[in-house]
């Protein structure tokens, strides 16, 4: 008679698999929504990636303040 067990076996984790990544997905989902829910709403006709950002010449970062600097220019 022959054995079925290995494959039933590996279909069973295979199930197990399917259903860790259903609730590791169910689970991004929620904190998605979660951080969502926590930001600050967006001000209308303002785009966010150039919020804050004034027209023209932009103040250097500090870190590259001193970098360019020769002989005092």
């Amino acid at each position: 008679m022959a054995q079925r067990s290995k494959a039933t076996f590996q279909k069973r984790e295979r199930e197990k698999e399917k259903q860790q990544k259903q609730r590791d997905k169910e689970a991004r989902r929620l904190e998605a929504k979660k951080a969502k829910a926590e930001r600050e709403p967006v001000k209308i006709g303002e785009d966010p990636d150039i919020a804050g950002i004034k027209p023209g010449p932009q103040p250097l970062p500090e870190q590259w303040r001193y970098a360019g600097r020769v002989n005092g220019k």
